[in-house]
């Protein structure tokens, strides 16, 4: 098991980059107040992670949170992703210098693909390939990336991904992928931890929490980085981002990981990487 130490506590990469193994995810927070409250928040609760994503459309938002919040730009591990009708090689190199400003920032932490598109996704490998080279982009990586897309890419690439981030939680394990990325170095990282809100209605969590005195996020959230999985749940609201980062007083027993490891049944709550061309 990796060392779960605190909340600014790190995963390294591949190519040495540390990863703050918690983050502030901000799918679905409305550019704006919303955002800019909840990056904010975070950052001063201690925080160094977020992620966000050029389909989000809220970068804007990310980037003033961050100006605004006590913390330093170079402090924060700032994540977005290039989107499916931006891919290509020319297209992600401008879809990411449009990133870039909208965040106010001149570099990113990790630059992600954020779904595999077929052919396209080879060309823009290449590109975030071609900015990593250029110093623009700390770590590389992808998203909802299976086995056999990895395998794909992995026989053009000259960089091997840093980060794959997937759909993960109880529900959904897919070990076999993580072992798979383990294998080639790839940091597995979990997006959707909390099922989109399905995880609250079983009774095995809430057996869980209160064997733990813990909530069921911050049962399932700690199961995450037991794991070796990089989480990012979201929130906009203050007192949750605080209580999702509280999971550093408490260990799941060996017997509980392997409890929640035996609910997967390969049940999706978000798109099939199979089957999405959004």
């Amino acid at each position: 098991m990796k060392k779960i130490t605190n909340l600014q506590g790190t995963f390294e990469l591949h190519n040495g980059v540390q990863m703050p193994y918690l983050g502030l995810g901000v799918y679905l927070s409305e550019d704006g107040r919303e955002v800019i409250n909840a990056v904010k928040d975070a950052l001063n609760h201690g925080y160094r992670h977020i992620d966000t994503a050029s389909f989000y459309h809220n970068e804007n938002g990310v980037g003033t949170g961050i100006k605004e919040s006590d913390v330093d730009r170079e402090d924060v591990f700032l994540v977005s992703k290039v989107w499916n009708s931006e891919q290509g090689y020319e297209n992600t190199l401008k879809a990411f210098d449009e990133s870039l400003k909208r965040l106010g920032t001149d570099y990113l932490d990790l630059y992600l693909i954020h779904w595999p598109k077929e052919e396209f996704s080879k060309e823009t490998w290449k590109a975030l390939e071609k900015l990593y080279k250029e110093k623009r982009i700390r770590a590389i990586g992808v998203s909802n990336f299976l086995q056999h897309h990895l395998e794909d890419l992995l026989t053009l690439a000259e960089i091997v991904p840093m980060v794959n981030q997937m759909e993960f939680h109880p529900y959904l394990v897919q070990q076999d992928l993580i072992d798979f990325c383990t294998e080639k170095g790839i940091q597995y990282e979990a997006w959707s931890p909390l099922m989109q809100g399905n995880i609250f209605d079983l009774d095995i969590m809430k057996d869980l929490a209160a064997k733990y005195n813990k909530t069921i996020a911050q049962i399932v959230l700690r199961w995450d980085l037991q794991k070796g999985v990089v989480t990012i749940p979201k929130s906009s609201n203050k007192n949750r981002i605080i209580a999702n980062a509280d999971l550093f007083d408490f260990e799941l027993s060996v017997e509980d990981v392997k409890l929640l490891d035996s609910l997967d049944r390969g049940k999706r709550f978000g798109p099939d990487p199979n089957n999405f061309d959004f």
